[in-house]
């Protein structure tokens, strides 16, 4: 099984063949399509219509509960369509649409910079909400809403996540290296923000130079550490990550909340630390990879920009794609057009040859355990799967569908080549569609 610092867990090949390349810009994408719903909680109201001018920056989307995150416009120009879009994780929904002039103009206020040392804890988690700041690990969570916790959590500390141990996304690992010292003063405005005076940088062992990059901008600040975890995926998802760093175990539908802990993504802090800077969320870094695309690279992208540009930007596809995925190949959501936008939850664009998408026979489970082993959640996800099949819901709800995270870890191990994550996610849309009808 190898070196591992958490339960269960697998080690399939890194395959990051941009890791070792610089950051390279996109240059300002001729439009984006900007969907008023990036993250969880209740979509934006567009606060534009059709003719208006807008800067770079600018705020174009309300959020009007307290889960929820507002938008900006990723570019200056005319805004062209307000109104149902292709969105890459839920099909469709509402985006504001502009052409850009070219010019990257900024409204006033985008240029005011802000001094951490003056700022209230209270004041950091409103600028955060203000600059629309989301988790970009992919889960889209508000993190004002993650940096609010309620009174009767205690939270004593706060971990950047830097684990990254999906294959071939390297997005985290470049900024890592080439803006430790941004991702450190976001850390510490994260950990204001929060009441948080212990902060921990976890990273995986196989990124030396990002480590060595943290802990020159970390040195000399008693409060942080930095945590070197050996290689192991999922580690990189909260529950894992905690029990590697700390040895405290999230119970069951539980919260890191629960055990006194926040997680953050990389991403997240350097937005953080932009935002200080008076800038929104507009741009991502990114990766995009596969053996159907020229050139593998991270390439930080205008929030909005869609798929085909970016590709295109990366030398275009060399052969006809597979498949297309956003995220990584692990829990990403594969795509059925390049015509949808980037998020702010955008890890990676991977574009998969022939080669690299293998179809197998489905055979029956043989009760070989590998997929018990190998589930970080301690789960027992070919019972489930077979619960799920059969249409007994009920059974996978008993089993513990719920706790299932979809790492995917399980499928990836079968000799059988079952779908064991696909069955499982359908059991747990069941059941929660189930809870909502009473």
């Amino acid at each position: 099984m190898g070196k591992r610092a958490f339960y269960g867990g697998v080690h399939p090949p890194d395959v990051k063949p941009a890791a070792a390349q610089g950051i390279v810009a996109f240059t300002t994408p001729d439009k984006v399509v900007i969907p008023l719903q990036q993250h969880t909680g209740q979509a934006c109201r567009p606060l534009v219509a059709v003719g208006d001018e807008v800067k770079l920056g600018q705020k174009i989307g309300e959020a009007e509960a307290f889960v929820s995150a507002p938008v900006h416009a990723s570019v200056s120009g005319k805004v062209t369509a307000v109104g149902v879009a292709a969105h890459p994780t839920l099909g469709t929904g509402q985006a504001v649409t502009i052409v850009s002039d070219g010019l990257d103009a900024l409204p006033e206020d985008v240029t005011v910079r802000k001094d951490l040392a003056a700022l209230s804890g209270a004041q950091v988690r409103e600028m955060i909400h203000q600059a629309g700041i989301v988790g970009m690990g992919g889960a889209g969570f508000p993190t004002r809403v993650k940096v609010s916790p309620p009174p009767d959590k205690q939270i004593d500390t706060f971990i950047l996540n830097v684990a990254e141990c999906e294959p071939y996304l390297s997005a985290d690992h470049a900024l890592a290296r080439e803006e430790a010292a941004a991702a450190v003063l976001g850390l510490r405005a994260l950990m204001k923000a929060a009441g948080v005076e212990r902060g921990i940088v976890a990273i995986e062992d196989n990124k030396p130079d990002a480590v060595k990059a943290l802990a020159q901008a970390m040195s000399g600040d008693p409060a942080l550490t930095l945590a070197v975890l050996p290689c192991r995926y999922p580690q990189g998802s909260e529950k894992q990550l905690i029990w590697a760093a700390l040895k405290r175990e999230v119970p069951s539908g539980g919260l890191p909340l629960d055990v006194g802990v926040i997680v953050n993504n990389v991403g997240t802090a350097v937005a953080v630390a932009n935002a200080l800077t008076g800038m929104p969320l507009v741009e991502r870094v990114l990766t995009v990879a596969g053996c159907a695309v020229a050139k593998p690279q991270n390439v930080r992208v205008r929030i909005g920009t869609l798929f085909s540009a970016v590709i295109e930007f990366c030398g275009g596809l060399t052969q006809p794609p597979r498949k297309v995925i956003m995220g990584g190949p692990m829990m990403g959501i594969a795509q059925s057009t390049l015509d949808v936008p980037v998020l702010k939850g955008t890890s990676g664009i991977l574009v998969l040859s022939e080669a690299e998408v293998r179809d197998y026979p489905v055979l029956p489970c043989v009760r070989c355990g590998r997929c018990v082993e190998a589930c970080p959640m301690r789960l027992l996800p070919s019972e489930i799967a077979i619960r799920s099949d059969a249409g007994d819901w009920s059974g996978a709800e008993r089993a513990s569908a719920r706790d299932c995270m979809e790492c995917g870890a399980c499928a990836y191990v079968c000799p059988s080549r079952r779908h064991l994550t696909q069955s499982i996610r359908l059991a747990k849309r069941e059941l929660l569609a189930r809870r909502k009808r009473g």
